[in-house]
């Protein structure tokens, strides 16, 4: 690929990355509220399982693919300089799609308490279920406007402008905080709920509507069934629609089998999992959205031996996530409880979710690859293998939950999830490595190994330093889960740098390189 192509990518990314980790953070600040206002009990159970049913919604009208299946359509009409009709097709999008997303939201509010019923079979409290129904009406409509406002951003990616779909999810985040804070002495949970709707509304649909309209939109009420891009797009979408992939099945498998779990499993699942996903984030949700555009015009251009080394060494750079995963499972009581342990979040709270942080940073790498690789799929238009084979995936990994609720408890649920999304990445690169002649993905299995390999020893080592030398920290304290966190980290740097150096891992290398040359700079001037 020409240098020009790397310097968009690197910038694109780094607009993702900094939105990403932003949303990251205030994501863990929205979590610190909501933690301190419910604990890990069952109001914030209630809280949890109101979003099933929207996250089923916002799926069906696969509003979370609207720039994976819309901007390679919309990119071939700019590439031919027919603009116009571009947005003749994403006004039919909006249209069609937009209505019958309201019809489906208007019968699951009426439907919300036999839904509710379903998706969480275990629930027997009677006051926890009508909150969770009365959350679920509550946060219903906010999916109209995640729709609307993928749409817009999809738009805005399509033309390279990245800056104003980078904020939607820190206003999302911030209208929950918000709507918990204000409301929350008088409303309690469902305050959160509040925050959700006006956070979508603010975040990703008013912000959205300006960026796309200074990105030139145009938008004209149309219902032009017949239009053979309006079918292409149907033709993509619905393997998505109907296809179980690896976030959605997370999200529903957590919320369905923590049901049968002691009240407070599902907020200390969802503590864990929003820990992992801060790097998930950093790692794989900021590159692969990134990348996404760029893969978009090679593969439209018939570049797939390039698309081919953008792909394995994002997967390569991707890796690197795991040592990071190892420090934070060392360190895994201490940061969950610097992060979430005040208000109604007690001592016995941390303990739970640390235990289930453990088993949910093994599947971080896995999480953040799938990213990366679903995206080569899309690039080449094609939806209906990843969404079969992240089915098949999915299915295949129900008896692993059943066992490991069975065996383990709500841990062996945390396990499941990881495997389960080790399962999917897997198949799906085996058949992209298949499908596009990749000839150098055995550089990347191995290169994973080593990685793997080699994070494992350093965790054994930091992990019996810790125990054997720094058992004078007082980790039941905030200060001394901090000084501990600020010890182990630094202490980390080094080892990481120094073994990316002895054993020639180029991924390490580079970053520590340019680091020091950046160090070298300033202090020059």
């Amino acid at each position: 690929m020409s240098p020009g192509l790397y310097k968009k990518i690197g910038i694109a990314s780094a607009i993702m990355m900094v939105s990403v980790f932003l949303s990251r953070v205030i994501g863990l600040f929205r979590e610190m509220a909501i933690a301190f206002t419910g604990g890990a009990g069952g109001d914030v159970d209630a809280y949890q399982i109101a979003f099933v049913i929207p996250e089923i919604l916002n799926h069906v009208a696969a509003s979370g693919f609207l720039s994976i299946t819309f901007i390679p359509i919309f990119s071939g009409y700019l590439a031919v300089k027919d603009e116009e009709e571009g947005w003749r097709v994403f006004s039919l999008i909006m249209t069609c799609f937009g209505s019958l997303l309201i019809l489906f939201i208007l019968a699951a509010m009426v439907l919300a308490p036999e839904l509710v019923s379903v998706i969480a079979p275990g629930l027997r409290d009677p006051v926890i279920f009508s909150k969770a129904v009365r959350m679920t009406r509550i946060i219903l409509p906010a999916q109209f406007f995640f729709f609307t406002g993928g749409l817009f951003m999809a738009v805005q990616f399509a033309k390279e402008r990245f800056f104003v779909p980078a904020l939607a999810p820190l206003l999302y985040n911030l209208g929950i905080i918000a709507g918990g804070i204000l409301l929350g002495p008088y409303l309690g949970m469902e305050a959160f709920s509040w925050g959700v709707l006006g956070g979508a509304f603010i975040g990703n649909f008013i912000l959205q509507y300006r960026g796309a309209k200074k990105a030139g939109m145009k938008y004209r009420i149309s219902f032009d069934f017949r239009h053979p891009d309006f079918r292409k797009y149907l033709f993509l979408t619905l393997p998505l629609m109907f296809g179980l992939t690896m976030t959605f099945s997370t999200e529903f498998f957590l919320k369905f089998f923590g049901s049968f779990m002691p009240g407070g499993s599902i907020a200390a699942l969802n503590y864990g999992l929003r820990i992992m996903f801060i790097m998930v984030g950093l790692f794989g949700q900021a590159v692969g959205t990134a990348t996404y555009p760029f893969m978009a015009h090679l593969a439209a251009e018939k570049r797939l031996e390039e698309m081919n080394h953008l792909l394995n060494d994002t997967l390569r750079g991707l890796a690197a996530v795991v040592p990071f995963s190892v420090l934070a499972m060392v360190l895994r009581h201490e940061i969950v409880l610097i992060i979430f342990q005040r208000g109604r979040f007690d001592a016995a709270a941390t303990e739970l979710t640390s235990g289930i942080l453990l088993f949910l940073l093994a599947g971080t790498f896995a999480f953040a690859a799938q990213t990366v690789v679903s995206r080569g799929f899309y690039a080449m238009q094609n939806t209906f293998f990843p969404a079969v084979f992240g089915t098949m995936s999915v299915l295949l990994s129900i008896p692993l939950y059943y066992y490991g609720m069975k065996v383990m408890g709500v841990n062996g649920i945390a396990l499941a999830l990881s495997l389960s999304a080790f399962i999917q990445v897997v198949i799906l690169y085996a058949m992209w490595n298949r499908r596009s002649s990749n000839l150098h993905s055995r550089q990347v299995y191995l290169f994973f190994v080593k990685i793997c390999l080699l994070s494992a020893v350093m965790g054994v080592l930091i992990e019996w330093f810790k125990e054997n030398y720094l058992g004078g920290f007082d980790v039941a304290s905030f200060s001394g889960s901090l000084l501990m966190v600020a010890f182990l980290s630094v202490l980390f740097a080094p080892i990481f740098v120094s073994a990316g150096y002895v054993f020639r891992i180029k991924e390490i290398t580079d970053i520590a390189d340019r680091l020091a040359g950046r160090l070298k700079k300033t202090r020059l001037f």
